[in-house]
């Protein structure tokens, strides 16, 4: 199978925690960040953080408590602010929309490892596997995204070495832990692609 080393496609739906405030400027534009809770089956719910560019939102006006359909490319950037997770995973937005209904959260990956997978089991005993996938963009960058398999799926990730390079389905996940840090505890969101469905591929 040919190996496209830029699929980056993520399609999501919930509701818009908190309005848009400033995030950055970059070539002269300014972008604005916002999190979106998507609201998953089981009723939990997962918080992700979305850039949008001004004139986007111009043109969709956002306030809290709206609901909203964002697709766009999952996006990862260094924090070197020494505040919060050393590697910051966001959903930049390509388009947005006003939207009602069922909230979606859906992905389509491909990259390559740039890790060794992680293969563990909980406490209870569930299988669990971590990799870091490298997603290139188009412009010679890459984004760095942590991703989770379970069970069957760990399992087929175990086996994967540096450099593979893996096609994936799934979507995105906010989960809460506790840091401990000299001694001292705080509470930290972890952000990760949960894998719902993965396939090798042949590179070019």
């Amino acid at each position: 199978m040919e190996f496209d080393w830029n699929e980056n496609r993520a399609m999501l739906q919930g509701a818009v925690a908190l309005s848009p405030t400033f995030s950055h400027e970059n070539h002269g534009i300014r972008y604005y960040g916002f999190p979106l809770t998507v609201r998953r089956l089981s009723g939990a719910e997962d918080q992700v953080n979305v850039i949008a560019a001004r004139g986007m939102l111009e043109q969709c006006p956002l306030e809290r408590g709206q609901e909203a359909a964002v697709e766009g490319e999952v996006r990862s950037f260094n924090n070197k602010s020494g505040q919060g997770s050393k590697l910051v995973i966001t959903l930049f937005a390509k388009a947005i929309r006003l939207a009602e209904g069922e909230h979606q959260n859906q992905l389509t990956l491909a990259g390559a490892l740039c890790k060794p997978p992680v293969f563990r089991r909980t406490p209870m005993g569930r299988e669990i596997c971590d990799l870091l996938l490298a997603v290139n963009r188009r412009y010679g960058r890459a984004d760095y995204l942590p991703c989770i398999a379970w069970g069957a799926l760990a399992r087929q990730c175990a086996g994967l070495e540096v450099g593979d390079a893996i096609r994936l389905e799934g979507r995105f996940q906010s989960r809460g832990y506790t840091k401990v840090e000299q001694g001292q505890s705080s509470q930290r969101t972890a952000y990760e692609i949960s894998i719902m469905r993965l396939e090798p591929l042949d590179r070019i």
